[in-house]
């Protein structure tokens, strides 16, 4: 996921402001991580670059 996206990304379920958290990253590229809602207090994942915006109820 590139970094820039964070600026236009909200959370799903409130459409609160998300914070990244970096775990591994390459380049400009964040490959492993989470974004944060404080307003719902839901994480959601980074997995190979890719971020799982899915509300935590619909996630496998």
């Amino acid at each position: 996921m590139k970094k820039e996206l964070v600026a236009i990304l909200v959370c799903p379920v409130c459409k609160g402001e998300l914070q990244l958290s970096v775990t591994e990253e390459n380049k400009d590229e964040v490959v492993v991580g989470s974004l944060y809602c404080a307003k719902c207090d839901v994480r959601y994942p980074i997995a190979e670059a890719i971020p799982n915006l899915l509300p935590p109820e619909q996630r496998p």
